[in-house]
């Protein structure tokens, strides 16, 4: 979720963000396999976030100032997706499982859905009071899961909620009193994976937990110190990836020294990677899995 900027003043309008004095932007792909990692792009004018896989593996698809971008992965060369009809996105974006549709949050707090190469997006989220946060899209496409916040009352805990990917009334699913962000669905469609404050009552201490998706079975899966966002799950359901940020961290803010952990689905609290890097925000806020399973996209953002 990408959390409008000047939240105490809706009509404020979020603005995209963009690179620090000295900063750059990399996207980087991590091996789950071997544990080695190589920058695939750098960029010192353009700040790019959160990296899906297309299910061809042949690009990644970020956004970056206020748009959409393709990534080819054998040329590295970077073009924008052309779309129309739709405000700046956030980083909060989905890939249809058929490859040929995404799902897009734009800064308007709504729900889009595009063809993947271009064109006119369509809003899929009505005017119901409510902010936006897409995270899910189920195995079988029918049903989104997203984040869903009182417009302009952001110091409220977002609720996890579900809705028609077609458009349609949403259905709210009970994970608590605490905030929680980054709900996915597992490849089999049984579970929704989040983050949630439900389990602390640390102010932002954010813990790894899954719920059944008809709304049962709120599992903690993580039990650590740090501050832990985004589960995605691989494609293959044996292992998953999330963002730990240091203790004490509130939200999930950009520019800090961060790390990306892999775990096997059997075994949470055994990682079997860990990337640092600096970053936070953008970093790995969507499921970044390749489709062979076997690796794993992110963004920095390194100060020189």
């Amino acid at each position: 979720m990408n959390e409008p900027l000047h939240a105490e003043n809706p009509a404020t309008k979020p603005v995209p963000r963009t690179l620090r004095y000295g900063q750059r932007c990399e996207v980087w792909v991590g091996s789950a396999t071997t544990g080695s990692r190589e920058r695939i792009f750098a960029s010192d004018d353009l700040l790019l976030e959160a990296p899906n896989w297309t299910p061809d593996d042949s690009a990644l698809i970020l956004n970056g100032a206020g748009a959409l971008w393709r990534l080819n992965m054998s040329s590295g060369s970077l073009a924008e997706v052309p779309l129309a009809g739709i405000p700046d996105l956030n980083n909060d974006h989905v890939l249809a499982p058929d490859g040929e549709r995404i799902y897009l949050s734009a800064n308007d707090g709504h729900i889009y859905r595009a063809d993947i190469r271009g064109g006119n997006a369509t809003r899929i989220t009505a005017e119901d009071g409510y902010f936006h946060f897409l995270h899910g899209v189920s195995p079988d496409g029918r049903e989104l899961a997203y984040v869903g916040m009182e417009a302009g009352k952001f110091t409220k805990p977002g609720r996890l909620m579900t809705m028609p990917s077609a458009g349609g009334p949403p259905a709210s699913v009970d994970t608590g009193a605490g905030h929680c962000d980054g709900p996915e669905y597992s490849p089999d469609g049984e579970w929704i994976y989040l983050n949630t404050e439900t389990f602390s009552s640390r102010p932002g201490h954010a813990q790894i937990a899954r719920v059944r998706a008809d709304g049962t079975g709120l599992d903690r899966m993580v039990h650590s110190g740090t501050v832990d966002w985004f589960p995605h799950i691989s494609p293959d359901g044996q292992r998953a990836s999330y963002l730990r940020f240091p203790a004490g961290t509130l939200g999930h803010p950009a520019d800090l020294p961060v790390e990306i952990v892999t775990v096997s689905l059997d075994d949470w609290n055994a990682p079997l990677n860990t990337w640092a890097l600096f970053g936070g925000q953008g970093t790995l806020n969507v499921n970044s899995w390749s489709p062979d399973s076997s690796r794993v996209a992110y963004a920095a953002y390194p100060v020189r």
